[in-house]
C-alpha cells in the first residue's frame, strides 16, 4: 500500500463541537485532571505496572487489525508481546517483551480503514470521547466487535448470555484514560497555557497524530511487502 497525500479535514457542526469541547474540558477539570494528578503521586512502580497492564490488554486490539491490514510483521510483535508479558511479565504488569525487542504498534479499526485509503471524513467532537472523525467514530464502534478483550467482557455477555463482566472492560478503559492523562499532564498544561485557541490546537494535534499512525501502518506493510520481493 502507498500513502495518499493528506487533505485538510473539514469540520462537521463546529458550533456544536465547540460546545461539547467546553463540556469535556469542564469534565476534565472536575474529574480527569484531579484523578491524573493523584495518579502521578503514586509510587513509580505502581504507575509503571498499571500502565504496562492496560497497554498489554490494549495490544489485543492490534492483533485482529494487523490481520486485517495484512501486516504479518506487526502481528508477530503483537502476539509475541502479549504472550510474553501475560506470562513472564505477570499478567502484563511487567514488560519483558520490550527488552526482547518486541514493540507492537497500537492499531485500531480507524487506522485499518485509513490504511485502505478511506479518508477521515469530517471532524467533530464527541461527549467524553473527545476529538474524532467520521472514519474514526465508525472505527470506535467497530473496535468493540474485533477486540478480543471486548468479546470476553461485554460482547459475549450481550450476544451469548455468557458470564462476561462489562465492568472489567470499562474499568480498564477508564484506567487507561487516566494513565494517558497523567502521562501527558505537563504537556496539556503547557498547551492550555500557550494556545490562543485550545480547541483548534487539540484538533490539529489529533488529526496529525492519526495521520502519522496511519502512515506508520502503511509503511510497516510496505516494508513487509518489500521483504517478499
Amino acid at each position: 500500500m502507498t500513502a495518499q497525500p493528506s487533505k485538510a479535514t473539514e469540520e462537521c457542526f463546529e458550533g456544536a463541537s465547540r460546545a461539547i469541547f467546553k463540556f469535556n474540558m469542564a469534565l476534565d477539570d472536575i474529574i480527569l485532571e484531579p484523578l491524573a494528578k493523584g495518579y502521578n503521586k503514586l509510587p513509580s512502580p505502581v504507575r509503571s505496572g498499571t500502565s504496562n497492564f492496560t497497554s498489554n490488554i490494549g495490544t489485543l486490539l492490534s492483533i485482529p487489525n494487523n490481520i486485517l491490514q495484512g501486516n504479518l510483521k506487526q502481528l508477530g510483535h503483537s502476539v509475541g508481546s502479549f504472550a510474553v508479558n501475560s506470562t513472564v511479565g505477570i499478567l502484563g504488569f511487567l514488560n519483558p517483551a520490550e527488552r526482547m525487542g518486541l514493540k507492537p504498534h497500537k492499531e485500531d479499526v480507524g487506522q485499518t480503514l485509513g490504511s485502505y485509503g478511506i479518508g477521515p471524513g469530517c471532524y467533530f467532537v464527541l461527549p467524553v470521547f473527545g476529538p474524532t472523525t467520521v472514519r474514526d467514530s465508525v472505527g470506535l464502534i467497530a473496535d468493540t466487535f474485533v477486540d478480543p478483550f471486548a468479546h470476553v467482557t461485554i460482547r459475549e455477555n450481550e450476544l451469548l448470555g455468557a458470564s462476561g463482566n462489562s465492568l472489567d472492560y470499562y474499568s480498564v478503559k477508564g484506567t487507561s484514560a487516566v494513565d494517558f492523562r497523567a502521562d501527558n499532564d505537563k504537556n496539556f498544561e503547557s498547551l492550555e497555557k500557550n494556545s490562543i485557541d485550545l480547541y483548534s490546537s487539540l484538533k490539529s494535534i489529533y488529526l496529525q497524530d492519526r495521520e502519522n499512525k496511519i502512515k506508520n501502518s502503511i509503511d510497516d506493510q510496505d516494508e513487509w511487502g518489500s521483504l517478499d520481493n
